[in-house]
């Protein structure tokens, strides 16, 4: 049983899963993550009293890897938020196979604790189904309306690929532990008791034997290395004189050494590359939130703009019928032919054919959407069409106010004028159409993969000191001691032995082995210097990558509200030129053909309206992300930027 001292945050009164409180805290100085949690001492308890489970090494290994996680987010990103591996038993997706009594192949669809257990499971409580609560409000016949917001936060608790980036922070904070572990005072303890007849002889000898034996091991940062142990030897015949021995023993070896493998640098190596890795899985995490929070936004914002684009289909399609009600309505006052009606008919026909494409690719949308939640596609689920309505809100206001402007200053020129375009660029730009140099600068600092990045350089500079360790000379100077004796079979008759350290048997030496013979090691060398150059110009090329990412963005970000005023003046024109032809066509100054034109004109404005709304909302969601400045909660939920 090991108890593990060091630097983590005081989190008093806080309680592990399993209900327990425990006392974590954090010291200054070098860390070096020997944690004393009450899982441990629970895990001595249980062993000094026989009745340890695995339920108990579960809780202890949570208890330890959760305070890692803690400690090196405060050192990381300077604050801390729980990370939950365990998969609740009541999930999304349980409740909606089951309340909406949705299809399943095996209890492994409902999640892991409706699993049952095997023949031969742990005594571990870790499966375990509870009953379903009531019928929530949106378990009836309508189906689940679900917001953005909502989404995200589902997203994040339903999720199988977020559950798996979590995971991959805690194997790290348990492979620390591993690491941590080979530092630490590791006690052992043997208990043996054997009884042997001998009836090879005119009189049977039974005896017994029994031994105790107690040992520590310690390898200290230096790369020295001991081992002592003391044990206690009962041996007693059964038969014949009865007699008995008992012999008392300790031993300790010790070995240093002193040029390869040597040094805290090196001997911590190990250890310091596992503290490492835990605090780049942080940075991936972090920036995997990021990355899925948008990535959700993205997907969700263009479902409602399909779902829009099945209403603009749906309206097209309405008109068109009108229109051709309207010619079959007067080819009998001979203003319309009866090809032009087939045209009519044609261009209705059409439309429903859009219409319907229209809904389906919504429908598929929205079951890969549910696939993304990992929630079931055949689940009855909405999403709440209000979103949008709020972006399309928001861009109508800042169009009213460029209309505004752009009105008082606007004079015709005469036709022979010269014709000065505008820039790209015109209007008022939004509050994250930062400075390309401000926000690459930015980027550069809060950019959590080029963190990492960077961390890898410095891990290949430290490899390449270990590999050039590897090429010195290996001299280790040893020692071993040995105070007693031991006493078994054969030995009852014996007298007992003592631990007189005036009769010990003491031994020192040193072994040197010159570096005649250092093939691989001159390789590994070289090649961790090669690493190293391949580290440095991943760093220029994410470096790299960053700001072309961070510059392509900004200019979307332009040319898409350009696209929205182009596109908002589209819509209006086309709607001006729909009632025109749709008069015009009453009192036959026009073809059918010129109404269908015009409607096809306005389904398209209108669907890249729709469009360039999503589209600039995700573009101010993608530049945050980028440039570090889109924060995520532990549920899933953005804090977004706010602009001076």
């Amino acid at each position: 049983m090991e108890f593990k001292l060091g630097r983590l945050a005081d989190f008093s009164g806080t309680k592990s899963r399993s209900g327990h409180e425990r006392r974590i805290r954090i010291r200054e100085d070098k860390w070096r993550p020997y944690v004393i949690t009450s899982g441990g001492v629970l895990l001595l308890i249980s062993l000094l009293t026989g009745c340890v489970s695995p339920q108990k090494y579960r809780e202890q290994a949570d208890c330890v890897a959760e305070g890692i996680m803690m400690q090196k987010q405060y050192e990381a990103l300077g604050k801390a938020q729980p990370i939950v591996i365990e998969t609740p038993a009541d999930t999304l997706r349980r409740r909606l196979i089951v309340m909406q009594n949705l299809p399943y192949s095996t209890l492994a669809s409902l999640g892991t604790k409706e699993l049952r257990p095997i023949e031969g499971w742990p005594c571990d409580d870790y499966l375990h189904s509870i009953p379903l609560p009531q019928d929530p409000p949106w378990m009836g016949e309508s189906a689940m309306v679900m917001s953005l917001m909502e989404s995200l936060q589902v997203a994040a608790k339903n999720s199988r690929e977020y559950q798996s980036a979590k995971e991959l922070v805690y194997i790290a904070a348990l492979e620390l532990d591993f690491e941590c572990d080979q530092f630490r005072d590791t006690f052992t303890g043997l208990l043996d008791s054997t009884i042997r007849t001998d009836r090879a002889g005119y009189n049977p000898v039974t005896e017994i034997s029994s031994s105790a034996v107690g040992g520590l091991t310690r390898r200290f940062t230096s790369g020295a290395e001991i081992a002592a142990s003391i044990g206690v030897d009962l041996v007693k015949l059964l038969s014949q004189d009865r007699v008995q021995s008992r012999g008392v023993f300790a031993d300790a070896s010790v070995a240093i050494p002193l040029m390869r493998g040597s040094g805290r640098l090196i001997v911590m190596e190990d250890l310091t590359q596992a503290e490492r890795n835990v605090v780049y899985a942080i940075y991936d995490f972090e920036r995997f939130k990021k990355v899925f929070a948008v990535s959700i936004a993205s997907s969700y914002l263009d479902v409602l703009r399909q779902m829009d684009s099945v209403k603009n289909a749906e309206e097209n399609y309405r008109g068109l019928v009108r229109s051709t009600w309207r010619a079959k309505q007067l080819i009998e006052s001979g203003r319309f032919t009866t090809i032009e009606v087939d045209q009519a008919v044609q261009s209705e026909l059409n439309a429903r054919t859009a219409w319907i494409r229209a809904q389906q690719q919504y429908e598929n949308r929205l079951d890969n959407f549910k696939r993304i939640l990992s929630l079931p596609t055949d689940a009855k689920i909405e999403l709440d069409p209000g979103d949008l309505g709020i972006l399309v809100e928001r861009a109508n206001e800042y169009l009213l106010s460029e209309r505004v402007d752009s009105a008082t200053e606007e004079t015709i020129p005469s036709a022979d004028a010269p014709v000065v375009l505008p820039p790209p660029g015109r209007g008022t730009p939004g509050p994250f159409e930062f400075d390309p140099d401000f926000a690459v600068e930015i980027a550069l600092q809060n950019r959590l993969d080029l963190k990492v990045a960077n961390g890898e350089v410095n891990d290949r500079m430290r490899g390449v000191r270990v590999a050039a360790d590897q090429l010195r000379a290996e001299v280790t100077l040893f020692g071993d001691a040995s105070v007693g004796g031991r006493r078994g079979f054969g030995q009852a008759a014996q007298a007992n032995s003592q631990l007189d350290f005036y009769e010990g048997d003491y031994s020192a030496g040193l072994n040197v082995d010159l570096p005649f013979e250092r093939t691989a090691e001159r390789n590994n060398y070289r090649i961790s210097l090669i690493n190293l150059e391949r580290g440095t110009r991943n760093v220029q090329e994410l470096e790299d990558q960053v700001k072309q990412e961070v510059r392509n963005e900004l200019r979307d970000l332009l040319e898409t509200r350009e696209s929205l005023l182009i596109q908002s003046d589209a819509v209006r024109v086309a709607e001006s030129r729909v009632a025109g032809t749709e008069l015009q066509l009453e009192a036959g100054q026009i073809e059918i053909r010129d109404v269908v034109e015009a409607r096809e004109a306005l389904l398209s404005a209108q669907n890249q309206f729709t469009n360039a709304v999503v589209t600039y909302r995700i573009g101010e969601l993608s530049v945050q992300r980028d440039m570090g400045l889109l924060s995520i909660d532990e549920n899933g939920v953005w804090k977004e930027y706010q602009p001076q």
